[in-house]
């Protein structure tokens, strides 16, 4: 049994605002749990029957696409909840106010890729239908804003529906039907056709909730106000996005398309713990707004601290169970991405280390939101120029191909440690608490996992099937028991304990910080 040291102290009790937070957390993992089932034949269809080639085309124009879509909402994301806590107006004319805007936004951003189509693919010839994938900004836009919206309500069942079922199971299935079509157009369809199924689940729970706009009269100068206001929130939000995917843009330009669908692969793999952070941004917004609007900086600080420690333990786990077996991981996508488990080792470990900053970032948007964006911008800037750099250096040392692929990896690595430290230093100095919660349980559950994986992985080549098909179960079993024994105290088991039903919080009014 580990010593007493090694167990939680954080204080018994589970608090409204904990209560919430594990209430929303369970809602949303539970869409992370989904949306990994139907991810996972999406790559396995994309690995096995595209190839690489297609595959890193796809990769670079859909990277476009998403920046695209996120520069289109004008950061009503995140602002749209206080601009629906500070009006007057009914709620239904706020929110097609801001679908207007965005729709308007995405419609620029649309017309100039689908003019301009080199800026998707950048090392390639525009062939057959693929600047027809730019029309997937008004989708993917219009469905952030009124996800947003419904959020702000509380309604987290419809993101989940959205993006963790229909969106995922619809690119899977069309990109298989599509393979028999075109080969080469296939993924550029099926995302087009996902990305339109997802914004009809978002567009009918939101008509549901607000209604059609009865008696409105659009005010859209006063939302473009609000963005204008949010500008250093939607930076932060853009930015962020930039730090998990300039590194494939980098690679698109200085490498072969196949290079670049090799990493987007490992890259697909290793984003799914970051999703888990992803999963409470819906819920910890509101709740820590509420906070701040109560003036108790002590909660929001508890409320960062706790929220991190789930997710941390959550993607640690994930970290583990395919850091091990990762060739055999990246095998089962396609033989030609086997040399692509370097690079999925280090994006795991990456995320597992930026994820303090990521969640201290929650906070940071509403106390200190210049700062943040500073701090953002020198992240991304250092992450840039590394990569650049490692793989300059790897090429004149005459390094392999796939070496020099890993530099932006490795890059990545650093860079979002330096702004994990940097960010959640910054928080903890505007609260005056600590905001990150390490509990030294956490390194026993992670070597625990670890020696369970190295005997599976010792095994002889004859039996690999054993090491992804029992031995990623054992990992997860053997680290899951020990983190939940020794690590978790009464708040942290409230992510698994059935609550009675709540109003929950409402956002407030934009507070003046």
């Amino acid at each position: 049994m580990l010593p007493e040291r090694f167990v939680s102290t954080e204080p018994a009790g589970t608090s409204d605002d904990i209560a919430t937070l594990a209430k929303g957390g369970r809602t949303n993992i539970l869409g992370f749990v989904l949306r990994l089932a139907a991810r996972l034949p999406f790559l396995f269809i994309a690995g096995r029957v595209y190839g690489p080639e297609i595959v890193g085309r796809f990769a670079l124009a859909v990277l476009v696409i998403e920046i695209a879509a996120l520069l289109a909402t004008l950061g009503l994301k995140r602002g749209l909840a206080q601009a629906l806590a500070s009006t007057d107006r009914p709620h239904s004319h706020v929110v097609w106010d801001a679908m207007v805007v965005a729709f308007i936004a995405s419609i620029a951003a649309s017309a100039l890729l689908f003019a301009v189509p080199e800026i998707m693919y950048p090392n390639s010839q525009v062939q057959g239908m693929e600047r027809f994938l730019s029309l997937a900004v008004i989708a993917v836009a219009w469905s952030d804003v009124s996800l947003a919206a419904l959020a702000y309500r509380h309604n987290i069942k419809a993101s989940v529906t959205a993006r963790a079922i229909v969106e995922p199971w619809t690119i899977s299935i069309a990109a298989w039907v599509l393979s028999y079509i075109s080969a080469r157009d296939g993924l550029i369809i099926a995302y087009v056709v996902s990305m339109t199924a997802a914004l009809f689940a978002s567009l009918y729970p939101f008509i549901r909730e607000y209604g059609l706009p009865r008696g409105w009269v659009p005010h859209p100068s006063a939302i473009f106000a609000l963005a204008r206001r949010n500008v250093p929130l939607a930076g932060a939000d853009a930015i962020e996005w930039g730090t998990r995917n300039v590194d494939r843009f980098i690679l698109g330009l200085l490498f072969v398309p196949e290079v670049v669908g090799i990493y987007y692969m490992a890259q697909q793999v290793a984003s799914l713990p970051q999703r888990l952070k992803s999963s409470f941004d819906p819920i910890l917004g509101p709740v820590v707004t509420k906070s701040l609007a109560e003036g108790d900086l002590a909660a929001v600080a508890r409320q960062v601290r706790q929220v991190g420690f789930w997710i941390i333990a959550a993607q640690a786990a994930l970290m583990v169970m395919f850091v091990i077996p990762a060739e055999g991981v990246m095998g089962l996508i396609g033989p030609e991405f086997v040399i692509g488990a370097g690079a999925l080792v280090v994006l795991l470990v990456a995320e597992v280390l930026a994820s303090p900053g990521a969640v201290s970032e929650v906070g940071l948007v509403y106390t200190a939101r210049h700062r943040n964006l500073m701090i953002s911008l020198l992240v991304l800037g250092l992450q840039v120029a590394l990569s650049f750099a490692l793989v300059f250096l790897m090429r004149d040392l005459a390094w392999p191909r796939e070496y020099q692929a890993a530099g932006p990896a490795v890059a990545l690595l650093i860079s979002v440690t330096i702004g994990s430290v940097a960010k959640s230093w910054v928080l903890s100095r505007m609260l005056g608490a600590n905001v990150v919660s390490f509990r030294w349980a956490f390194v026993w559950a992670i070597l625990t996992g670890g020696v369970v994986g190295m005997a599976f992985a010792s095994l002889p080549p004859e039996y690999e099937w054993a090491e992804l098909s029992i031995g990623m179960p054992a990992i997860l079993v053997s680290y899951l028991y020990v983190i939940i024994k020794f690590a978790f105290g009464p708040e942290d088991r409230a992510l698994f304990r059935k609550l009675p039903k709540s109003s929950g919080p409402t956002l407030p009014v934009e507070e003046k910080l």
